[in-house]
C-alpha cells in the first residue's frame, strides 16, 4: 500500500499545480482587463494619444472629470437611473412570479402538472432577441387597438417584458432547489396551525435564500446589461447599455478616450459591487441543493 501511495503522489501533485496554474491564469485574464479599464478611466485624453505613451502607464493623477463629462453631457446619470428601475422592478416581478410557481409545481400535485413542468422548460429554448419584434409588434398594436401609448417607451412594460423572459430559468432553478428541503418543515408548520401561503413565506422562502440571491444575482446580470430589447420597446426612457452605446459611438469619434472608459467603469460598478456582496452566499446557492439530496 506503501508503495502505491508513493506511485500517485507525484501525479497527484501535477494535477493540483496545473489547477493551480489555470485558475491563476483565468484570474488574471479576468482581473487585468478590469484593472486597466479602472485606470484608463482616470487619464486625461493627452495620456492617450501620441508615440511615446504606453498604454499600461499608471495615471499622472486621478482625472476624474471623466466621469463628471460622461454624467453630466452625455447623460448617464439618467440612463443611470432608469436602468436602476427597469432592473429593481424586473426583479420584484419575476420573484413575486416565480416563487409561487416554483414552490407550487416542486412540493404539490395537482392536475394539470405536468403540462406546466413542459411548459417551463419549453421556455428555456426561447431566446427572447429572436422574437423582440413579434413582441414590439404586438405591443404597437395593442397602442393602436386601446388608443393609448402606454405599451411602449414604458419602463414597466420593459421590466415586465425581462421578467416573462427570465421565468423560465428562474422557476426551473427555484423548483429543483425547493425539491431538496425536507418535508418535516412543513408538516410543522401544518401541525401548528399555518397555512400554504404561510408556509411557503415565513419557512421555505427563508430556507431557500441561498438559491433566491443566485437567481437574483444572474438575473440582475442579465437585465443590466441588456440592450436589444431596451432598444426595440424604449425610445426616450433609455436604459444604460443604450447610453453607454451613444456614449462610445460619440466620444470614439471625438477621441475623448477617458470618458469612454469613465462610462464602462460605471456601467459595469454596479455588478461587481453586487457580486462583492453576495458571492458567499452565491456558492452556497449553486452547490448546497446538490448536497441536500
Amino acid at each position: 500500500m506503501e508503495k502505491i501511495n508513493k506511485h500517485k503522489k507525484p501525479s497527484s501533485y501535477i494535477y493540483k499545480l496545473f489547477i493551480y496554474v489555470a485558475l491563476l491564469a483565468l484570474a488574471i485574464s479576468i482581473i487585468i482587463p478590469v484593472a486597466w479599464v479602472f485606470m484608463a478611466s482616470l487619464k486625461k485624453n493627452s495620456e492617450f494619444i501620441g508615440g511615446d505613451v504606453s498604454p499600461w502607464a499608471l495615471p499622472k493623477e486621478f482625472f476624474v472629470q471623466n466621469f463628471v463629462v460622461a454624467f453630466r453631457d452625455a447623460n448617464m446619470g439618467t440612463f443611470f437611473l432608469n436602468s436602476v428601475i427597469v432592473t429593481a422592478t424586473a426583479l420584484i416581478l419575476l420573484l413575486l412570479l416565480a416563487l409561487p410557481a416554483s414552490y407550487a409545481l416542486s412540493r404539490f400535485n395537482f392536475r394539470g402538472k405536468k403540462i406546466l413542468n413542459i411548459a417551463f422548460m419549453a421556455g428555456l429554448f426561447v431566446n427572447i432577441s429572436y422574437i423582440v419584434v413579434p413582441i414590439f409588434l404586438m405591443l404597437s398594436d395593442a397602442n393602436k387597438l386601446l388608443g393609448v401609448d402606454f405599451f411602449l417607451n414604458n419602463r414597466f412594460i420593459l421590466a415586465l417584458v425581462y421578467a416573462s423572459s427570465a421565468l423560465p430559468f428562474t422557476v426551473y432553478l427555484l423548483s429543483g432547489y425547493f425539491r431538496t428541503l425536507p418535508k418535516g418543515f412543513e408538516e410543522a408548520a401544518y401541525i401548528d396551525g399555518c397555512g400554504y401561503f404561510k408556509t411557503m413565506t415565513k419557512i421555505m422562502v427563508p430556507m431557500a435564500k441561498p438559491s433566491i440571491i443566485t437567481v437574483i444575482l444572474f438575473n440582475f446580470l442579465s437585465f443590466w446589461n441588456e440592450y436589444i430589447i431596451a432598444y426595440t420597446l424604449m425610445d426616450g426612457n433609455d436604459t444604460l447599455a443604450m447610453g453607454l452605446k451613444n456614449l462610445m459611438a460619440v466620444e470614439k469619434t471625438a477621441t475623448n478616450y477617458g470618458i469612454m472608459y469613465a462610462g464602462l467603469v460605471i456601467v459595469m460598478l454596479p455588478t461587481l459591487i453586487l457580486y462583492i456582496m453576495v458571492q458567499k452566499r452565491l456558492t452556497e446557492g449553486m452547490t448546497l441543493g446538490g448536497l441536500k439530496g
